[in-house]
């Protein structure tokens, strides 16, 4: 299992693709896992060296016990590039991910070549503020049916689940199998952002992708993300809610490979 130590934790990773290709790194949704961009790898690898891993709190990597912010994400992410000699990278994620993504083109614009920003915000409404609240409370009641079931269907459209519904249960154990007490530490990490007014400093190329059916965090956060950074392009995929590289993964990947090959300079 490929580990690397970085500020002081085990963060693990998995790099795919030709070794002298761009990279491009995926950042994680708050409940995924490396593995959770399989679609993406597939495709992407055949042009790029893909950079998956899991942050802080998830997964394979360690759970340290003290309070997480999306800065120390950011560091994590930089420490690895340099623990794995990658001075420069196409800097991508989803969601949660997605946040860290932008944080870090605003600490590290030197080190991006392009952002890549899915389903995610800079900011927070009433209304998703009330839909975190939910998942915390299932969180500290440690109630891994609780927090299924009531992010399954703002994780997902209705034509995804229904025409999923024989792979539910394997994903309801993947919830037992989750460390809640370390996402409650991401969660109370999320629940912190608010950084709109910075967008307007990103200076590199970025892309801004949303599921057309997207509940959690609907196309409005993109529309203002897309409308913040200078240059950024919007790209809204239908049929997709806000799992959008899980539920519509050819249109996603054509968005985002159309993308990084424009901003490229050694493709595999």
């Amino acid at each position: 299992m490929p580990l690397q130590t970085v500020n002081g934790i085990n963060l693990y990773y998995e790099l795919h693709g030709p070794e002298q290709a761009d990279v491009i790194v995926l950042s994680n949704g708050i409940f995924m896992s490396a593995g959770s961009w399989g679609y993406q790898v597939a495709e992407f690898k055949k042009h790029f060296r893909v950079l998956v891993y899991d942050c802080r709190g998830m997964w394979q990597s360690d759970h340290p016990e003290d309070p997480y912010t999306m800065d120390m994400h950011v560091e994590d992410l930089a420490g690895l590039l340099d623990a794995l000699g990658i001075e420069k990278a196409h800097i991508g994620g989803i969601s949660y991910g997605g946040e860290i993504s932008m944080l870090f083109a605003l600490k590290y614009p030197q080190r991006t070549r392009s952002l890549i920003v899915s389903s995610s915000v800079s900011e927070i409404d009433t209304m998703l503020a009330k839909m975190g609240i939910l998942w915390s409370s299932a969180l500290r009641d440690r109630d891994a049916d609780a927090l299924f079931e009531t992010s399954l269907p703002l994780n997902f459209s209705e034509g995804w689940l229904k025409a999923n519904a024989g792979i539910l249960e394997t994903t309801r154990k993947l919830y037992h199998q989750m460390d809640l007490p370390a996402a409650e530490r991401l969660m109370n990490a999320f629940l912190k952002i608010n950084f709109t007014e910075r967008l307007k400093e990103i200076s590199v190329p970025a892309l801004v992708v949303v599921g057309e059916l997207d509940i959690l965090k609907p196309r409005k956060y993109a529309e203002i993300i897309a409308a913040e950074i200078p240059g950024a392009e919007l790209v809204i995929i239908p049929h997709a809610g806000h799992a959008v590289s899980m539920e519509q993964p050819a249109a996603f990947n054509s968005a985002v490979l159309g993308f990084v090959l424009k901003h490229s300079e050694v493709v595999g």
